[in-house]
This record gives structure tokens, sequence and C-alpha cells, in this order.
């Protein structure tokens, strides 16, 4: 089932805005990945069946895979990745874009925003995924960027949102 209602999508930061980098042993990482399924699962606990998911490194991988995990448990749960265009993961690194490969494979869905790179592709892919959501779970440390916009034009548009900040990880 998909739509608004049962809805929830995520925002969050890259590597290079995270505490720890690409380093996901480090503890602070580890700790945030709990925190993220311990979230999906409440999402689920209140109803959220579909899951919606940017695809970009970092943070969205973490959801991805606790989306993933939820699935596995849970059969009625179904995750859509929202690519801004077709090129999103081209120049990342080999491991990044086998991880991408790996975590699209295993969606049950796939929208692309805009069918090429163009300045703006990604808001209008999480405006996408704000516009078909009931809840927004973000992990953000309050500076400018993607994820302050996504949550900003959330509120605008009366979606609900859970911030697992990372400060408090």
């Amino acid at each position: 089932m998909r739509g608004r209602p049962v809805t929830c999508c995520f925002t969050g930061h890259r590597p290079s805005k995270l505490p720890w980098g690409y380093q996901e042993k480090d503890p602070r990482c580890r700790a945030l990945k709990r925190r993220l399924q311990d979230a999906v699962d409440a999402a689920y606990a209140e109803g959220f069946r579909h899951f919606i998911c940017g695809m970009a490194l970092g943070s969205d991988f973490y959801f991805a895979e606790a989306v993933l995990d939820l699935k596995g448990r849970k059969g009625d749960v179904t995750l859509e990745a929202a690519l801004p265009c077709p090129t999103q993961a081209d120049s990342w690194s080999r491991q990044d874009r086998q991880r991408y490969a790996d975590l699209l494979a295993q969606c049950d869905y796939e929208t692309v925003v805009q069918d090429h790179y163009a300045p703006g592709c990604m808001q209008r892919r999480n405006r996408y995924m704000v516009d078909h959501s009931a809840l927004v779970i973000a992990v953000y440390d309050g500076s400018a960027g993607g994820t302050r916009q996504t949550l900003e034009y959330a509120i605008r548009r009366g979606v609900s949102f859970l911030d697992l900040r990372t400060e408090e990880v």
C-alpha cells in the first residue's frame, strides 16, 4: 500500500557533515544506526508501511538499511528509492556505487524525479518525498543545506517530522 497516510520519508546528512565521516564502525555511527532502526520500528508501530529514501550517501543508506531490516521482519513493508536523476551515483567511489546498486535492487519502487542532472534536481527529489509522506525522519545537525531545506519544506506543508539530531549520538 502506498500513499501519504502510511508513508514515511527520510532526509539526512552525507558523510561530509557527519562527525565520523565514512567511519561507520565509529561508536557514534553505530548509535545513530540503532536510533534510526528504533525510529523506523516506531513508525511501523504507528501504521507506516511505505518508506521513501533519496538514496544519497551517508544517512540515506543507513535509513534504507534500517527499512530493509524491518522489511525482513515484517512482510508488509515497502521501500521506494526516490532518485533525483539517473546519474546520481556516477561520480561516487566503486564501493559506494556497489552499495547503492545493492540497496536499489532491494527497493520495491524506483521513482526518478528528473531524467537528467540539472541544478535543483536534488531539491525536487526532496519535495517529492515530503509531498508523498505523512512523516519525515531526519538526521540533522542544525546546519544549512539540503536537510534543513527539506525540513523547512515539511513544516510549510504541515508534514510531521522526527529529528534525530547528530549531536545526541
